[in-house]
């Protein structure tokens, strides 16, 4: 599929998540397998975007294209702004966030809230159209279902989105009620489908092969997004798109190249926060690749003691080093029913 002139390797992509889907994860995620990546998303108050928080979610060194850079707001000429704002700083797709449910966005009334005002919400999507139509970049959406399960519109959203000029719409099947409890549901998604010309994306817990196949089977939509799925497994991404190539289920990845690409992760991470930040926000990280693993908890607690790269970087390659000793390949393990949600605060 494409997304404007962008033709996408293919039809499993990252899904954008505050405080997880930075430069080095999204990277991680591309080099697995993953066709399409999206920032974590850009506050549209101007007076943020010169905060060392912003600075680097708008760093997109060394990123293949397409770059994607989700916005979030409540303002139309400010989203408009963000947007020119962004492609300016390199941005070559601008994704508008409705989907976000967390508490500390929507009591602002940007993310998910928007849909409870189709009026502003379809008023910040031709406005940031607007804004990327003369430099030829596309503007996709990114909803839930509705506010509540009385209040489902993503269907009319939908519609009115593809009308402004948006060009791909993805949709995660919880309502912002639910925030990240109970199922996703894909019947609104089908209907979305079915409604709109345009390339539908789902999300919503994608968490294995086999769900993402019957996700896809079940909605007929053009491609599908794992998010807090890929957390600690960003080979899933190589899993999927094997799986609904081939049928067959990949063995697990070798122990060595899980070291490997953690280890990189890591360096890749110091480089963009620097040790002192850096070293505190991949704890979350290495707790969730290590999540399950024979003797991950215990690891887990003395990691979070560290307080300097280097041995930080030297404990997790320890740790690698005595699992391959005892595994080849990495223990299976079953994906986590209580996974957090990702951090939230776009600034």
């Amino acid at each position: 599929m494409h997304i404007g002139p962008y033709v996408l390797a293919n039809h499993v992509f990252v899904a954008p998540m505050a405080g997880v889907t930075d430069r080095p994860f999204r990277q991680l995620c591309r080099a697995f397998g993953a066709g399409y990546a999206v920032s974590e998303m850009v506050t549209s108050r101007k007076e943020l975007w010169d905060s060392l928080k912003t600075s680097r979610r708008a760093d997109h060194t060394g990123e293949p294209a397409p770059v994607a850079v989700q916005i979030a707001g409540t303002d139309a000429a400010m989203m408009s702004e963000a947007a020119a704002y962004n492609v300016d700083h390199g941005a070559q797709i601008i994704d508008i966030n409705m989907s976000c449910p967390m508490k500390k966005v929507c009591t602002k009334w940007a993310g998910s809230a928007l849909m409870r005002d189709e009026r502003l919400a379809v008023g910040i999507i031709e406005a940031v159209v607007a804004a990327c139509v003369p430099h030829a970049v596309p503007v996709t959406l990114k909803m839930r279902t509705g506010w509540s399960e009385a209040e489902k519109n993503v269907v009319s959203l939908a519609r009115a989105a593809e009308s402004a000029g948006v060009q791909m719409v993805a949709v995660h099947g919880r309502t912002r009620e639910q925030g990240y409890k109970g199922a996703a549901e894909y019947a609104s998604v089908a209907a979305v489908k079915a409604a709109v010309g345009i390339p539908v994306v789902a999300s919503g817990d994608i968490d294995t092969p086999a769900k993402a196949k019957s996700v896809l089977d079940a909605t007929g939509v053009d491609a599908i997004m794992i998010g807090r799925a890929a957390q600690g497994r960003p080979w899933l991404f190589r899993e999927v798109t094997h799986f609904l190539e081939t049928g067959r289920v990949l063995a697990p990845p070798l122990v060595l190249e899980v070291q490997r690409a953690l280890l990189g992760h890591l360096e890749d991470h110091y480089a963009l926060y620097g040790e002192y930040t850096g070293v505190r926000s991949a704890r979350k990280h290495i707790g969730w690749y290590v999540r399950g693993l024979p003797g991950g908890d215990a690891f887990r607690q003395r990691m979070n003691a560290i307080e300097d790269a280097e041995r930080q970087w030297r404990a997790v390659a320890d740790f690698f080093d005595e699992l391959a000793a005892r595994h080849e390949r990495l223990p299976r393990i079953p994906v986590p029913a209580d996974r957090p949600p990702a951090e939230v605060g776009a600034k």
